[in-house]
């Protein structure tokens, strides 16, 4: 039997390495069908061709051509790149593997594994003794749940924790988030979101703009605060009496404050507090605190315990220590204002006159969102002015 000198230079570089990694756990192993030795700049390096398989304790890979740099205890992966740690698998074309400091990068195309998730990325590198990682470049991870983009994310294995920077969003069955910048917790699936957050949802056409949100899913609950605003926009369709057609109308409802909560559980409603500012068509209030009720969209109610609530209606400023207001098909019912009433009206014609009543508390009626009647009940003092054929005609109290 011939044996090529060849045969016998890699037999040995085999037996030499695998002795070696019995007596240390850091020395990478290298096997593959052929080998090349070569001295570059006084480095040795060793060349290993197909079916390339390098080991170091439980990290196995695989690819088509290696180069290992002795001295360094390096090797550069070469071609059709996979890389293996028990639940970890990492897929590219080129890439390094740093013995020492167990562990890999690249600056080709990724994809990375873990069992549970899906991650793609441009270039990364992965530590296997601190299981963490970091990716740039069109960052995509998807799970069972969600499908999370940006420019680039911190991957920690151990405690399930991503940290994604730069033109974030993430996207779940009804939720999508924007932001610079986000702290996701795989396990809790809670969230954490800084700077120009924007979060929509498609079951009910909101839209919540703010410097920082907060959302824990298994809770149903979330806060966002750093001037939060809050838009949401009701399309209708109204029959036209003329012409039996339907018109399309857009009726949007505007909420800015301090703080907002939204509670997405059996009460399905919105809390923002501090500086409140609503508007919505021709309403519009100044308040400290309003509970926002959207699951039928039937009530909103504000309170405020230091400074009294303002709302106007067209040309009517309405104060009271507490407001509830009830929706009907997105358009305001009735509204019941309770304690210290006061109310004060502009005359159409007049810009400078002002009609006022105060009492006890107030009950409006509303047509399709038109004011049809107002009641006021207790201590009722009103001042008026007269008109006769629509000219001015004295004041009444």
């Amino acid at each position: 039997m011939k044996i090529s000198f060849k045969n016998i230079f890699l037999l040995l570089f085999i037996i030499t390495i695998s002795i070696k990694g019995q007596t240390n756990n850091n020395t990478v192993q290298v096997i593959g069908d052929s080998l090349v030795g070569k001295k570059v700049g006084g480095k040795i390096i060793r060349e290993i061709y197909n079916h390339v398989v390098i080991t170091q304790g439980k990290v196995v890979i695989t690819c088509n051509k290696a180069i290992q740099y002795i001295s360094d205890n390096n090797v550069e992966l070469i071609g059709n790149v996979v890389i293996k740690q028990d639940s970890i698998t990492i897929i590219t074309e080129r890439g390094f593997y740093y013995g020492d400091e167990k562990r890999t990068s690249t600056n080709e195309k990724l994809t990375l594994f873990d069992g549970e998730m899906t991650l793609t990325a441009g270039m990364g590198k992965y530590s296997f003794d601190l299981h963490d990682a970091f990716f740039q470049k069109n960052v995509k991870l998807e799970d069972s749940t969600s499908i999370l983009t940006s420019d680039s994310l911190l991957y920690k294995k151990d405690n399930k924790r991503l940290v994604a920077m730069g033109n974030v969003k993430i996207v779940d069955s009804t939720n999508t988030i924007f932001c610079d910048s986000l702290n996701y917790f795989r396990d809790s699936k809670n969230t954490v979101a800084d700077k120009n957050v924007k979060l929509t949802n498609s079951t009910d056409n909101t839209t919540i703009f703010g410097g920082h949100l907060e959302n824990y899913s298994k809770r149903n609950y979330s806060f966002v605060t750093r001037n939060p605003i809050l838009i949401q926009i009701d399309t209708t369709s109204e029959t036209s009496n003329n012409t039996n057609s339907d018109n399309l109308k857009i009726d949007t409802l505007i909420i800015k404050a301090d703080t907002l909560e939204a509670f997405r559980d059996s009460s399905d409603m919105y809390i923002v507090k501090d500086s409140v500012e609503i508007l919505r068509g021709n309403f519009a209030s100044v308040n400290d605190k309003t509970l926002y009720f959207r699951k039928d969209k039937k009530l909103i109610t504000t309170i405020n315990k230091n400074k009294q609530p303002v709302l106007w209606y067209e040309n009517t400023q309405i104060s009271g220590d507490s407001v509830n207001i009830v929706l009907k098909n997105n358009k305001i019912d009735k509204m019941f204002v309770d304690k210290n009433v006061f109310v004060i009206s502009q005359n159409k014609n007049y810009k400078k006159r002002f009609d006022q009543t105060s009492g006890d508390s107030l009950y409006s009626y509303f047509n399709l969102g038109k004011l049809r009647q107002t009641i006021i009940y207790g201590n009722v003092l009103s001042i008026y002015y007269q008109y006769d054929n629509d000219k001015k005609n004295g004041l009444s109290k």
